[in-house]
């Protein structure tokens, strides 16, 4: 009886064992990220050395530089003190769009005039933070450099991978949000 007792306690001591944690069996370093990092950085560089070419190419226009991270002039100032749209107003406006080089990829006619509700609907972020900037009559130049326009995926039709645009924006009309 003693033989199997001791053999009883020797089971029960050895089977308590919590379970060892499962090793994964690749380990990411991170390195993926880093150079992901680096060639943002790159980019973004390198975009921003192509927009200051343009504006030192352009000392007649006074350019703003946008906390936002993009780059505008007024074409049309409207100078009295109207209204900017807010968030969920309806703005009514015309634009193009162009590659740095002034190629034009979207003509104001092939977009037509465009009705948004402001932070609500999908458009691109430079031209979204750009209309939050505009008063009704105003007529403003962007340079946009690509993290501000449509990034890495393009449009998936006539806008690449990484392309800095500049659009001219016309606002027409804010209707408030009740």
């Amino acid at each position: 009886m003693k033989p199997i007792f001791i053999l009883l306690i020797l089971s029960v001591l050895f089977s308590c064992k919590s379970p060892d944690a499962r090793r994964p069996e690749s380990v990411q370093s991170g390195s993926f990220i880093k150079a992901s990092a680096e060639r943002n950085i790159k980019l973004n560089k390198k975009e921003h050395a192509l927009i200051q070419t343009i504006i030192d190419n352009n000392p007649e226009e006074e350019f703003i530089a946008s906390k936002s991270g993009f780059w505008y002039y007024y074409n049309t100032k409207v100078t009295q003190d109207t209204i900017t749209p807010q968030f969920g107003d309806i703005v009514n406006f015309r634009y193009d769009v162009k590659d740095l080089n002034e190629n034009t990829i979207y003509s104001e006619d092939e977009i037509n005039t465009q009705n948004y509700v402001m932070d609500k609907e999908e458009i691109f972020t430079g031209l979204r933070e750009g209309l939050k900037l505009m008063k009704p009559g105003e007529v403003v130049t962007f340079l946009f450099p690509s993290q501000k326009a449509y990034g890495y995926y393009g449009d998936t039709n006539r806008i690449g991978t990484n392309i800095p645009l500049i659009c001219k924006v016309t606002l027409n009309t804010i209707t408030q949000n009740q």
